[in-house]
């Protein structure tokens, strides 16, 4: 028989810090490649440590030359940099749940149990942390838009990604002016996945449904979903759509307090796509390439799509046979939701197309990692007391549970701004 452990022990066996920075981060495509700075000792309502984080952009390079004669020594362009700064460290809260009864062996707690519960427990709760995380990076702090108005008292909306909702999960509805509705998606025929259906009720396993006709949320005013907190403004972490994008075109006026329009290098190259279709995509992105490398920059070696973007990819070049340069033996398909192939390019260097089952349609990423950070100050870890106990107990009249609380604390940093492109407005 094995061993019965205390649960504290049995966490720090079996759910050891290490394991979630280290699932977690090769499950995400852009965890798995950013370069990672786990120094940034920052200002968090959970650390209560104070340090901010400067982010320096280069406004201006040397660019005295003068023919025929030396520049004058009292006119010479100096280099010149700006200042941002990151004050606050952003969280992401993850919780697993054990119940007591299930670890009971013998009136103590088992460590047979406990392993035979676990694995399941982990991947589920990994795939979707690193779903939610996923997605906030590329796309926003959003996780879904309304593609119908919330109008029905039935709870009923209608969205573009049913995918990435739970039976359960909290959902907070809300519009561009702060207008917001609070549901939980309902425990049966909550999520209709071919219709992009869900149904929101007032309690978690509740069945009252959430009277949308009351307060309701339009696509006009661009209704979106949000995991819970996400919907504060500053609370969730920056994402490569808001960075990259220009305030003209849906992104941030302002990238760590600097105003973007103001420099140069703090301008990603935007790029319209409105006129792509199904038959010019590869064309259309050689094409923003191209642009991405003669107005900015750097170079960027990925191109990020979402799978429907690639899939349309892989048609127009397997029906162009020979037209387009495909690196042999390149398409790569990760267990973890990413597909790759590299294509020759206009430099000698191939570009990787990057399917990510976490990205939205309507924008495409042109990205040269140099630009990229994160920062943080541990990764994933599970949060501890003060006297070192990595659980919490509740006590119920239907028995004790164990909750688990893993957190990431840090903020995705883009340092070179104009080394990467963006193309959006993608509607075909």
């Amino acid at each position: 028989m094995a061993t019965n452990r205390t649960f504290q022990a049995m966490i720090n066996d079996f759910l050891p810090n290490d394991l979630f920075k280290e699932e977690l981060i090769k499950r995400d495509y852009v965890l798995s490649n950013v370069e990672k700075d786990d120094t940034w000792i920052g200002a968090s309502s959970a650390t209560g440590n104070g340090g901010n984080l400067i982010v320096p952009f280069k406004a201006a390079g040397a660019s005295s030359i003068a023919m025929g004669s030396l520049s004058a020594s009292n006119d010479i362009a100096e280099d010149l940099y700006v200042r941002g700064v990151i004050t606050t460290q952003k969280e992401a809260w993850g919780s697993m749940i054990f119940n007591h009864r299930d670890l009971m062996e013998h009136e103590q707690v088992s460590e047979k149990n406990f392993l035979k519960i676990l694995p399941d427990a982990i991947n589920d709760f990994m795939d979707y942390m690193r779903n939610v995380v996923s997605v906030n990076l590329l796309n926003g702090a959003w996780f879904a838009k309304l593609t119908a108005d919330a109008t029905s008292s039935s709870g009923v909306i209608t969205v573009d990604r049913p995918d990435r909702f739970v039976v359960g999960q909290k959902v907070i509805v809300q519009d561009i002016n702060g207008l917001n509705v609070t549901g939980y998606v309902a425990p049966t025929g909550g999520i209709d996945m071919n219709q992009g259906l869900i149904t929101l009720v007032t309690q978690r396993n509740g069945s009252t449904p959430v009277n949308f006709s009351i307060t309701s949320i339009t696509v006009a005013n661009q209704g979106k979903c949000y995991n819970d907190g996400a919907n504060v403004t500053g609370q969730a972490f920056s994402s490569l759509r808001q960075l990259l994008l220009s305030s003209a075109n849906g992104g941030d006026a302002t990238i760590y307090g600097v105003t973007k329009v103001n420099y140069p290098y703090t301008q990603a190259i935007n790029i319209p796509g409105a006129s792509v279709t199904a038959t010019n995509l590869v064309e259309k992105l050689f094409d923003g390439y191209t642009q991405t490398r003669l107005f900015g920059k750097g170079a960027p070696t990925d191109i990020l799509m979402s799978y429907k973007n690639f899939s349309t990819v892989l048609k127009i070049v397997e029906a162009s046979k020979g037209a387009y340069n495909v690196v042999p033996d390149s398409k790569k398909a990760s267990q973890y939701g990413w597909t790759e192939i590299m294509i020759g390019s206009v430099t000698s260097q191939p570009l990787k197309f990057v399917g990510i089952q976490e990205m939205d349609d309507d924008i495409i990423i042109y990205l040269d990692w140099r630009a990229l950070k994160f920062y943080s100050n541990g990764f994933f870890r599970k949060r501890k007391s003060p006297d070192g106990i990595e659980y919490f107990e509740v006590r119920a009249t239907t028995g004790f549970q164990y909750i688990v609380d893993v957190c990431l604390f840090g903020e995705l940093v883009l340092q070179r701004p104009s080394y990467c492109g963006i193309m959006f407005g993608i509607s075909y």
